[in-house]
This record gives C-alpha cells, structure tokens and sequence, in this order.
C-alpha cells in the first residue's frame, strides 16, 4: 500500500534512494507541493473521522489530527491531476512525506525547510544560492542592496550575481547606469537613480540640456546630444536596391522602387538607373507600353497583347483558346457521329419500312409460286402482317385523307 509503514532499515533504505531520484527536480515544484500541503493541512483541521461514535474512535484509534486518513486526504489535493511534475515528485518522496507526518511535526514544523532545503536539497533558504547554499552578496540595504535580485537565490542554482534593477548597475547596485543620474535628496535616504533625456548617455539632470555624454548615433552640442545623420556620412552601410533614411539616432535602409535599379531615396524619381520594363522620361522611371511600342510584341498566331507595369503578357484573342501553346478558335467539340437515318424524318423512314416489307413479300411470293410450302406459309403470314398493319394504324388515316378529297 501507498502508505504501509516499513521497518525503520527500509525506510532509511528507501529515503536515500528517493533523494538521488529527485535531484533534478525543481525547487518551484517543491515549494508548490509544500504550500498546496499546508493548505490541506488548514482545511483539514477542524475535521474528524466522523461517520460514528468519534469520542470512542479517537479513543481506540489514532487522533485524527495526526492520523493516516487526514494525511492520506491532504495528499490526494496536494497536486493538480494535470501537473505532471507535482504528482511525479509526490510519488518519489512518499516516505520522506510519511516520515514528516507521524515523526517529524513537533521538532520541524516548517515542512518546506525540512523537505525541500534540508531532506531533498533542491532549495535553499532566502539569501542563499547554489549546490552549497552560498550566502549571496548583501549590502546595507539587503540582498544587492535592495536594489536588484540574487541570480539563483532561493534554490540550487545560479552563480549568486547581483541582477539590479532597471538605472542601477555594480556588484551590490549602488551605481546608476547609463542613461540615469543620482537623483538629490534633502533627506538622509540614499538618492535614487532617475532616468535622463533619451539621447544622453550621462547627464545631471533630466532635462535635453543636462547631457554629459550621448548615446550612439548622437553628437554632443552645448549639453545637447544632437542626431547624428548616417545618410549623409559614410557611416551608412545599405545593401544594393536599397538606400539610407535617418532616423534618430540611427538609420534604416529601405527599398527602391521597383522602376529602379539602385536609387538614392524612394519613388521612381530618385532612381539611379531605370530597371528592365521601364524608361526614363523626364526626371522619372516610367513603365514601357511594350504593347504599343513593339511591332509585334506577340508573335504567335491570333494572339493578342496586355500591358503590365513593368512588363505585357500574351493571351488568346476574342474567341480564340490555346490548345497545345497555339491559340486556335473556340469551337465546342463534335459529338459522336450521326447513323444512317439520323436526319430524316418519321415519314421518310415510314416509306424505307414500306420498301423494306415490299422487296421482303416479294422474294416470298417468288419462293412461294415455286411450290416451297414452308415460304407460301411465310408469304400469306406477311401479307396478313401488312394488312393488318396498314388497317389498324394508318385505316383512320387513310379513311379521313379520301373523305377530305386527298
């Protein structure tokens, strides 16, 4: 079980080998699991084993206050089911944690300092940094002077250098950085840094005229840092199609218009050469009309010209598509062929039929006056087959056509 308390060899056993697991572990994921501890600890106190007679359970059993179940409750919200670090450095130092709770209470009641600084070692007390806990560097004011943080303070890293806050630089911080001055105070408090005009280096004050020393891409002028324009010195250094456009206190290179082949600022008028599709008229580079201009700008068969800054492109006429790159005329492609009778009309081939049944009843009536019985037989069936045909389907036609003098 989780919670099975082992004979005390075991145990010993068992914590060291748990604390060489856990070496690599993060201080921050140690002190999280501690405090989410302790708050379990503060929503579990005034609780019992409840469900029962709780005077006769606490009796024969252990108090709640110090049992198996309330730690067993605490353990179980300790980290969330999502903080894969958490529930990972939970289940390495369970014993160190059951140690903690039936043994070690009374003489460490701090669990972090017990757990983390000195039973885990991945953290060390405030003031202290690295493998070893060094002391970091303090000044009058505390760690860095009060006035920037310990590299690594709190855990088993970082090399214990002063990080100082913004205008303030030195071992201890002490110093204002560039860009700021030591503010005066009437008071005994030691004087602040302050910022100081954005293009000044150093300077006695916060105003532009209080410079002592400029920032690059700035020139000092009677107490005033002046921009510097790089665009008009050599100190430019642009790549090619590009050209120089100050800024304060430095330059940026932008690019040419595309109607140029190195330029000298933006828009086709500053061009040192006009590129490939455009000419120089005027003072400008403007797009060549290849449409217009050449004599035949496209010379395939039936194809037509369109003009496009910097340059024309050939497409198909009006009616025209480009089949296998030749522009040929746009017609909707044939459909299979037409059979023998496709064009004519129900009356033509009523006639055909008509034919047909004539030559077919006259070969039978020729085998048929021979005396062959099986043909005479297929003659009489035809005639009856025309006759009937022609006095069930065309009779009404017939009928009314010699009534209406047809």
């Amino acid at each position: 079980m989780w919670w099975s308390w082992p004979l005390l060899p075991a145990l010993v056993l068992f914590s060291v080998l748990s604390v060489v697991q856990v070496q690599t572990a993060p201080c921050q994921t140690c002190r999280k699991l501690t405090d989410n501890f302790l708050k379990g600890l503060e929503k579990t106190s005034n609780k019992n084993f409840g469900g029962g007679n709780t005077a006769w359970e606490e009796e024969k059993l252990a108090k709640y206050a110090r049992s198996e179940t309330r730690l067993l409750e605490i353990v179980e919200a300790a980290c969330e089911k999502a903080d894969f670090d958490c529930n990972r450095l939970l289940e390495q130092i369970e014993d160190q944690v059951e140690t903690w709770w039936f043994h070690r209470q009374q003489e460490a009641p701090d669990l972090f300092e017990w757990l983390c600084i000195e039973e885990l070692q991945l953290c060390c007390p405030p003031g202290h940094f690295g493998p070893e806990c060094k002391e970091c560097r303090s000044g009058p004011g505390g760690v860095c002077g009060g006035l920037g943080r310990c590299e690594g303070e709190g855990t088993r890293l970082g090399d214990g250098e002063c990080v100082c806050d913004p205008g303030y630089f030195g071992p201890l911080c002490q110093s204002c950085a560039d860009g700021y001055y030591r503010e005066k105070r009437s008071n005994h408090s030691a004087p602040a840094c302050a910022a100081c005009y954005h293009s000044c280096k150093k300077c006695t004050g916060p105003e532009d005229d209080k410079c002592l020393d400029c920032k690059p891409g700035w020139l000092l002028h009677n107490n005033k840092c002046v921009d510097t324009d790089e665009c008009g010195t050599e100190l430019a250094r642009c790549p090619s199609n590009t050209y120089c456009h100050n800024t304060d206190g430095s330059y940026e290179c932008r690019g040419c218009d595309q109607a140029c082949v190195g330029c000298m600022g933006s828009g086709p008028a500053r061009c040192k050469k006009c590129a490939r599709g455009y000419k120089l008229r005027g003072a400008k580079c403007l797009d060549v009309d290849e449409c217009s201009e050449r004599a035949i700008a496209c010379p395939g068969l039936n194809e037509a010209c369109f003009n496009e800054e910097g340059s024309f492109r050939c497409e198909c006429a009006d009616g025209f598509v480009r089949r296998d790159s030749i522009c040929v005329e746009n017609q909707p492609l044939s459909g299979p062929e037409k059979g023998l009778f496709d064009d004519m009309t129900d009356d033509e081939v009523l006639v055909l039929q008509q034919m047909f049944f004539g030559v077919v009843i006259c070969a039978l009536a020729t085998l048929a006056a021979k005396g062959d019985m099986v043909f005479t037989a297929i003659f009489i069936g035809g005639v009856a087959a025309m006759a009937g045909y022609w006095l069930s389907e065309k009779g009404d036609r017939v009928l009314d056509g010699f009534l209406k003098g047809r």
